[in-house]
């Protein structure tokens, strides 16, 4: 996690629009001792080239690779602007904050931003925020639920058992691998109940040994009865604060829309974690529908700094085109599919140069937009490739 002192956090700040408010924040970077007085040029150029806004009310203007000389030592400038400062589209900025970055760490600075603030009700509070102090603690994450651990290293399918006991284990041996429970919780789990969700769907946890949120699935190859119930698959989850509360809400909404029996009856594990993963309250859409047909290949990022905000913002522009559910995921990173249509959920792959994309299309025009999308990855999505 980067370094914040309070001295970079101003509150109650104002301005009459947008090119005022990034010139405060440049000033106060040069001021901070992080760039020199050309690095604003920089921020107001980005700004032309590609808005700044990630959404839920906060942007991250930044220079141009142009101007990274002008940059001294990496640093944030934070302003809170109470009563918003129109950002464009219709858009409104509450929290601005400045970043001078050199060499391609910018590309992990944005990632540990995105995922810091991805969260609308932590993007409220920062805009509220009554100290410097609260507002650090906001946006360092400190009571920032965890994310959870769910990706296809997780997933167990056409698993051959024929007993509750050995789908736990099953799922017991991908959370340990992943490190996030502990011996207490192994325990719990083999000899505590399990939970009948309905048609088919069982679900363990444990009250102990929880280290890290992680969610552990696993479908049967044969269905089997347990308690006079069927077994088509088991879910073990490691809860260590309230974040897990969204997956079993997923679950839910997933049986009231009776999609468990496309779950049960695919073989793809990656669908399998877009369907658990595709959906962001944020996003305002429903999780991808495993009965369309779709299209998934790779690309690789030809950028030399990588995705940053401007080309990703070309990358969401050219996937909002198109009527299909996309998602993309960074092969060389976590893996784990985002919405390809919010640009928050694409800078936080965090992709650098030579990074593979997995991009999947699922629509009616789903091949026109895999195309589309490949000849703007591999023509550099705006900028000049190596």
């Amino acid at each position: 996690m980067f370094n914040l002192s309070i001295n970079d956090i101003h509150l109650a700040a104002t301005a009459p629009d947008k090119t005022k408010a990034i010139e405060q924040v440049a000033k106060a970077l040069e001021t901070s001792g992080y760039v020199k007085s050309g690095y604003v040029q920089g921020m107001l150029n980005r700004e032309k080239q590609a808005p700044t806004f990630l959404g839920n009310g906060i942007a991250i203007p930044h220079g141009t690779t142009d101007t990274r000389d002008q940059v001294i030592k990496t640093g944030f400038s934070i302003f809170q602007f109470p009563d918003g400062i129109d950002w464009g589209e219709e858009q409104t900025a509450y929290i601005v904050i400045g970043i001078a970055a050199q060499s391609n760490e910018h590309l992990e600075l944005l990632r540990q931003l995105t995922h810091i603030i991805s969260d609308e009700s932590i993007a409220n509070a920062m805009a509220k925020a009554n100290s410097p102090e609260e507002l650090k603690q906001l946006l360092m994450g400190e009571n920032q639920a965890q994310p959870i651990n769910f990706d296809e290293s997780m997933v167990t399918i056409n698993a051959n058992v024929d007993n509750i006991d050995t789908l736990k284990i099953q799922n017991i041996i991908h959370l340990q691998n992943s490190q996030s429970v502990s011996t207490d919780f192994i325990t719990s789990v083999l000899t505590m109940p399990t939970s009948y969700l309905g048609k088919g769907i069982w679900i363990s946890d444990s009250p102990v040994g929880n280290i890290h949120n992680a969610i552990a699935l696993s479908i049967v190859k044969t269905p089997f009865t347990y308690q006079d119930n069927p077994v088509n698959a088991l879910i073990t989850i490691s809860y260590s604060d309230k974040n897990s509360g969204d997956f079993l809400q997923k679950i839910k909404w997933l049986l009231e829309e009776q999609n468990f029996q496309s779950i049960i009856e695919n073989d793809d594990v990656n669908k399998l974690v877009a369907l658990f993963t595709g959906n962001n309250t944020q996003d305002n859409e429903q999780p991808p529908s495993l009965d369309e047909s779709g299209i998934t290949k790779e690309f690789t990022v030809r950028n030399p700094h990588g995705l940053h905000t401007r080309p990703s913002t070309m990358l969401v522009t050219t996937i909002k085109k198109f009527d299909s559910t996309i998602t993309v995921s960074n092969l060389d990173g976590m893996a784990t599919p985002v919405n390809g249509r919010s640009l928050m959920k694409i800078v936080s792959l965090g992709a650098k140069c030579g990074h593979r994309l997995r991009v999947h299309a699922e629509g009616p025009d789903a091949q026109q937009a895999i195309d589309a999308i490949g000849e703007a990855i591999n023509s550099g999505l705006g900028e000049e490739i190596v």
